[in-house]
């Protein structure tokens, strides 16, 4: 295939940088047998369908059996630079499983809500089951750490940070049985150990009982809250380190340890996937909405001041949690980005961070996303690196596989210790030089260990300055070796990295006019064109009069544009004299 023919094949690329490299390459003689272009790639590994299914069938699926998020699995590899596209797809099942774990606040102030919340396993049940026919509930309550400053015993059971009274279950009037013999207790500052009890609902899965399903926390409270810092009242200042701390059901280190901060809960509230509801009076509606703008997937409702609307605040918040889909990645490896584009109902399209969520998604409904991924650099040793994909407050997540493409295949007929690097100082691979540890320089002439850098880095240096390679490159071995631009039409060069084709005048906001081309920061113009930024033309027609002289005889013609010389005249063409007589009066 002849250049001709090799570069109507990359036509197609014309807009890619690297295709502009492969050309560049071609017309400097290199055949294209020679030439390597790996690309990158995407498949697919798992991608079980989403479950379709209906609540009144009388097939019991498991949780692990659902499906919402397709696919599950893939493998990307990546060049440098170059994005992998692929797309999710995301879809509510009907009648999927739910635990909801009812946490609350004991404290004096909360005696007539107690009243309301013992019938509240059957009749949560009983509406429950409009939504699922598999849900779960679970009860604890907290007061505050047992330290003299906060609590206050006086007519009261025995105070307590947090007790998990009911784990989990299906059977709502042993939830009714238990909740009814609970006590209240008392505290003295009006704040609550409420984040203590959030900590240990959220990492103590085991004693809650935790299935991997929809996971709802109902945080019922009259009051405000302690975070981290407020334990220096009592004496307490150790972190808290975000471990289960139960014995018996009770946390056992609330006096040893300070209360979690806002972002440690949101880690561990995301990490394992629970969507939190503040179930809050009035009173303190204003704190929770600043706490629940911190914390994704959660929701605040307003709690009657005796809870006796909590069933429909309950009901109302899950609707709103569960009616929207928000995806979040694991931590990405350094150099690797990624971006996200939501495909919603109505065909809602959201770039940025709204690309993703998607909103108003009811049960059946299917959205997709297609996610961008790319690297800019190569891991050591190009290792494979694992990343994940999760709706928040589900359990399902998408593992993706990151392989780099760091090397072309090419480098695998390197010849090791060869002539062509300085007497075998390198590898000589792909036609360049990898030199052995110690050596540097474009051929490995140099040894790190031989030459003092002070030495080297004069030679880099334009007229004894201080700027190494006028800081547009680097010195190595007493060379100056030019950076490289993110445009490939944009280069540095010079002895010293001096030059460069990307600096000179503008015109029109075009470089050099369009009328010549940018050397070493100096605009050499084209023919007839001449100037700083190539803006002047030297083409005289347009300033050619009718009777066939420049500007009339009456100015000169600058740029294409005639000066008249004679302030009577004036016009494109210093033709117009607006106080001259007439042609009889002058030759009357």
């Amino acid at each position: 295939m002849d250049l001709t023919e090799l570069l109507t094949e990359l036509q197609g690329e014309s807009k890619s940088a690297r295709c502009d490299e492969i050309k560049s390459l071609i017309t400097k003689g290199c055949t294209k047998a020679k030439i390597e272009n790996p690309r990158g790639s995407t498949s697919i590994n798992k991608n079980k369908p989403v479950t379709n299914r209906k609540k009144d069938i009388a097939e019991k699926l498991k949780p692990d059996q659902i499906t919402q998020i397709q696919p599950q699995k893939l493998t990307l590899n990546l060049r440098s630079g170059e994005a992998q596209t692929f797309k999710l797809k995301f879809k509510r099942a009907e009648d999927y499983p739910i635990d909801l774990y009812y946490l609350m606040d004991l404290s004096f102030s909360m005696k007539d809500d107690l009243e309301n919340v013992k019938n509240l396993g059957t009749d949560l049940m009983r509406e429950m089951m409009e939504v699922t026919s598999d849900f779960k509930i679970g009860f604890g309550s907290f007061v505050e750490k047992t330290v003299i400053t906060n609590t206050n015993t006086d007519n009261c059971t025995s105070p307590f940070s947090y007790k998990n009274v009911l784990k989990l279950t299906e059977n709502g009037e042993e939830f009714n049985s238990l909740v009814s013999k609970q006590q209240i207790s008392g505290n003295l500052d009006s704040p609550e150990g409420g984040f203590d009890a959030i900590m240990q609902v959220a990492v103590c899965g085991d004693a809650i009982g935790w299935r991997n399903v929809t996971r709802l926390l109902v945080f019922s409270t009259d009051a405000g809250f302690h975070f981290a810092g407020d334990g220096k009242l009592g004496g307490i200042v150790l972190p808290n380190d975000g471990k289960c701390h139960l014995e018996n059901n009770m946390y056992t280190m609330s006096h040893y340890y300070d209360y979690p901060s806002i972002a440690h809960l949101v880690q561990k509230l995301s990490d394992n996937n629970i969507q939190t509801i503040f179930a809050v009076t009035e009173e303190f509606q204003p704190v929770y909405k600043e706490l629940k703008n911190l914390i994704p997937k959660s929701a605040v409702g307003t709690l009657s001041s005796n809870s006796s609307n909590v069933i429909k605040l309950i009901i109302d918040s899950y609707n709103s949690l569960s009616s929207e889909v928000i995806l979040e990645n694991g931590k990405l490896p350094e150099g690797v980005s990624i971006t996200y584009k939501s495909i919603c109902k109505n065909g809602w399209v959201g770039t940025g961070e709204n690309g993703r969520k998607c909103s108003n998604i009811s049960i059946g409904d299917e959205v997709s996303f297609e996610i961008a991924i790319k690297s800019e650099n190569c891991p050591p040793q190009g290792k494979s690196e694992t990343i994940t994909i999760k709706p928040l407050g589900f359990t399902e997540n998408v593992e993706i596989i990151l392989n780099f493409i760091c090397e072309c295949e090419c480098s695998k007929d390197g010849k090791p210790l060869s002539e062509m690097c300085h007497n075998g100082n390198g590898t000589f691979e792909c036609g360049a030089c990898r030199c052995n540890e110690g050596r540097i320089g474009r051929l490995c002439e140099c040894s790190t260990d031989e030459v003092r850098s002070d030495d080297l880095d004069a030679n880099c240096r334009k007229d004894n300055g201080t700027d190494i390679c006028s800081n547009n490159g680097d010195c190595v071995c007493g060379t100056c070796e030019c950076k490289k631009r993110e445009n490939p039409e944009e280069r540095y060069s010079g002895k010293f990295c001096e030059c460069d084709n990307f600096n000179c005048d503008r015109s029109n906001n075009k470089l050099c006019g369009g009328h010549g081309r940018c050397e070493c920061r100096v605009c050499i113009c084209d023919a007839n064109y001449t100037g700083s930024a190539c803006d002047c033309s030297l083409d005289t027609s347009t300033c050619l009069a009718a009777n066939k002289q420049i500007c009339n005889g009456r100015g000169t013609c600058e740029c294409g544009v005639c000066k008249c010389t004679n302030p009577k005249f004036q016009g494109p063409t210093c033709e117009i004299c607006p106080t001259c007589p007439g042609v009889c009066a002058e030759h009357k």
